[in-house]
């Protein structure tokens, strides 16, 4: 399976927007125009991986939200790719009766139900649209890829799966049921787009299990249809004749609940953290310069910008997963590089303007214009690598600012040296009541990640006198409530999860990054160097791609959909 999610996601996204015929390549003809309708859950699948460009290219003149308001184009092919829901469907009927567009190519992001389907008959044979429907097609594609190996259940609508979602104690049997579908669902497209058949793995009795079973069942069914299984023929493509099969481990996000809570140090992490990163997309606030309003008169409004993070991004790709500092460092050493080639071409357009017919000036003249003319064809290239410069200025100063003001990376160290229980230098309670170091959330998380790692539990004086300082420090001590519930019900309460015993090295601060003419002054922030360590879903996917016997894996279920008979163990 060489080709990543990423990709065949694409390739099945572009063969729908050329009305589900695979693109002919080197066509130099022109593409056929058309419209495309999309709702929020469309417009999240594509906006991550095909650019406006990239839709223009392929013949979408516009693209619009099913829902806004639309004005009819009656020459024009229309493509949809919604979800197959109650309201969109009665929205599309609409479509239909006002004739819209000269035709409609309708695609379902999951199957659509018989039933739905027949509403959706009914209105065109009402509006005198048969011919019109040109084409009706399951989709398969209820995932978000963010990146080549790694995608998103959902983005609208997240917190109706989420972990608060699943484990609140007034959920319902009924609605437990629908989450569960959800998340199969789209596990289920996530396969079929994939072309693959996985072994699935599980730990017992929890909500893992539940997706385990469900998924299994609805694997095996479509495998049993051979005449219109998703996982013969043309879907699978090379697929097919590959002996590797993909190994999916279902955890519960109870075996680590420490992770999320943990403060981070790399470059994409915090990103994600501190500043408002969703769908490879960041949006920042533009500090506004301290010019004096007069009395009385308006604030002056912050300017919003975005940036795209995305797999086009050589420094993106390349220093994502690398500590901060070691970020903004690089991005120094881009912006000098920058600026070394600018002034080159700067002092080459200088050489050009000389005076004099001397034959030394004449043979200068020469070897320069070679020089300037390289220089001007690699200009594209500049401006590109100096608007990522520009891009990546503004997105590693807004994190720096969130470090500096919340001592995050302070926090970092903290939490690793208690994760892996070293020695502290510091008590908790200094932390947790430093008025300078962090916001209440901040605070709560430090004091959460404590509670859950330590192998025994504070004293109930000890405790008290940490709630006291959680008050006192504005936290909300709901978090606190619950995490000691369910340390009280759950076997981790004996035996603590191990997190290894990796604490970062603090390096002395570099000079490069401290130097006057550098974008960043990093002063007061520690340079810290991070050490591997292995997490609980590390260790237990390496010994279940292993095959290695662990008490933390051996009650693992087994399922395996390509079996004729149901038996798993």
């Amino acid at each position: 399976m060489a080709a990543g999610i990423r990709e065949k996601q694409t390739v099945a996204l572009k063969r729908m927007l050329n009305f589900n015929v695979p693109p002919v390549k080197n066509s130099t003809g022109e593409p056929v125009w058309k419209v495309l309708i999309y709702d929020r859950f469309g417009q999240d699948i594509i906006s991550p991986l095909l650019s406006v460009k990239e839709l223009r290219d392929m013949g979408i003149t516009l693209h619009l939200l099913l829902h806004s308001d639309r004005d009819a184009i009656p020459d024009v092919p229309a493509v949809y790719f919604v979800m197959p829901t109650e309201e969109n469907i009665d929205r599309m009927c609409q479509d239909l009766r006002n004739q819209l567009y000269e035709s409609y190519y309708l695609n379902f992001i999951s199957a659509i139900s018989r039933s739905k389907l027949e509403d959706i008959a009914n209105a065109a044979i009402g509006a005198n649209a048969v011919t019109q429907v040109a084409k009706v097609f399951d989709q398969y594609l209820n995932f978000i890829t963010l990146e080549d190996d790694m995608f998103v259940l959902c983005n609208q609508n997240k917190e109706l799966v989420s972990y608060h979602a699943i484990n609140r104690p007034d959920i319902t049997d009924t609605e437990m049921e629908t989450i569960m579908d959800t998340i199969v669902d789209s596990l289920f497209c996530f396969f079929v787009t994939l072309g693959a058949i996985p072994i699935i793995r599980c730990s017992r009795g929890t909500a893992a299990e539940m997706v385990a079973v469900k998924l299994d069942k609805k694997l095996r069914e479509n495998l049993r249809d051979a005449r219109n299984s998703l996982f013969t023929g043309d879907t699978l493509g090379a697929g097919q004749f590959s002996f590797q099969r993909p190994l999916l481990v279902l955890v519960d996000r109870n075996i680590d609940l420490a992770t999320p809570l943990h403060h981070t140090w790399t470059y994409q992490a915090l990103v994600h953290d501190v500043l408002d990163f969703h769908l490879n997309r960041v949006n920042l606030e533009e500090s506004v310069g301290t010019e004096s309003t007069p009395a009385g008169a308006r604030p002056k409004k912050k300017n919003k910008k975005s940036y795209d993070l995305t797999i086009s991004d050589k420094f993106w790709q390349k220093h994502k997963g690398s500590p901060f500092p070691e970020v903004a460092e690089s991005v120094q050493q881009e912006l000098e590089s920058y600026r070394a080639q600018e002034d080159e071409v700067k002092r080459l357009k200088s050489i050009m303007g000389i005076e004099g017919e001397d034959e030394g000036a004449i043979s200068m003249l020469s070897d320069n214009t070679a020089k300037l003319t390289s220089a001007v064809s690699s200009l594209p290239e500049l401006l590109e690598k100096k608007r990522l410069i520009d891009l990546h200025t503004n997105v590693a100063t807004a994190v720096l600012e969130h470090i500096k003001s919340r001592k995050l990376d302070v926090y970092f160290e903290y939490e690793e040296k208690i994760m892996s229980k070293s020695t502290l230098d510091k008590s908790l309670l200094d932390m947790i009541s430093d008025p300078d170091a962090g916001t209440p959330e901040d605070k709560m998380r430090l004091f959460l990640i404590y509670y859950i790692s330590s192998a025994q539990a504070p004293s109930e004086i000890d405790l008290e006198q940490y709630k006291k300082a959680l008050m006192d420090a504005g936290c909300n001590l709901a978090p606190l409530s619950y995490i000691k519930q369910w340390k009280a019900f759950t076997k981790m309460a004996s035996a603590p999860t191990s997190y290894g015993n990796a604490t970062p090295k603090p390096l002395g601060l570099f000079s490069r990054v401290m130097n006057t003419g550098s974008q960043f002054v990093m002063e007061g922030v520690k340079n810290l160097v991070l050490k591997q360590q292995n997490l609980p879903v590390t260790r237990i996917l390496d010994n279940l791609m292993e095959m290695k016997s662990n008490p933390e894996t051996d009650d693992y279920r087994y399922f395996d959909p390509k079996m004729l008979r149901g038996s798993d163990r």
